[in-house]
């Protein structure tokens, strides 16, 4: 895929992310529980998911690949689901703002680790000044949001 596509998805799934923290809290407000807001959450995903699939005659073959993955690969989908529950708890709490600019520091911060040693199987980019840089940069922004 060319990158200007590929930041083009960026864009609108981080346009998508502060969207889905409201409508998520708001769920999790009226039924009293951020753990049912997840579960509804997750169950509309994968009802649109299996709706995808089927209109666009997906190889359901080809799923059997994952079972010859590590079991830890797994815990994937039990991580996001932590990070859902997470966010409809905090967003309300923190604001929105102040949420993401916090979890993204840290996934910042853990990703460049993450790219040094190429854990997971990502491809490796070496720790370096502009990275750490950035990363410093995002949390110095995090501070500006949460002074206000």
């Amino acid at each position: 895929m060319q990158q200007a596509l590929l930041f083009l998805i960026a864009i609108i799934a981080g346009v998508m992310l502060p969207i889905q923290a409201g409508l998520n809290s708001e769920i999790g407000r009226v039924v009293k529980s951020p753990v049912y807001a997840t579960l509804i959450s997750f169950l509309v995903g994968t009802i649109g998911l299996m709706l995808y699939l089927l209109a666009t005659r997906a190889n359901w073959a080809d799923i059997k690949g994952g079972t010859h993955l590590p079991w830890y690969y797994w815990t994937g989908g039990l991580l996001g689901a932590m990070y859902v529950v997470a966010i409809i708890i905090l967003a309300p709490r923190l604001g929105v703002a102040l949420t993401f600019g916090l979890t993204v520091a840290v996934q910042m911060a853990v990703s460049i680790v993450m790219d040094h040693y190429g854990w997971l199987g990502v491809p490796t980019s070496p720790i370096n000044w502009a990275r750490v840089l950035g990363v410093t940069m995002v949390i110095g922004g995090v501070v500006l949001i949460r002074s206000n």
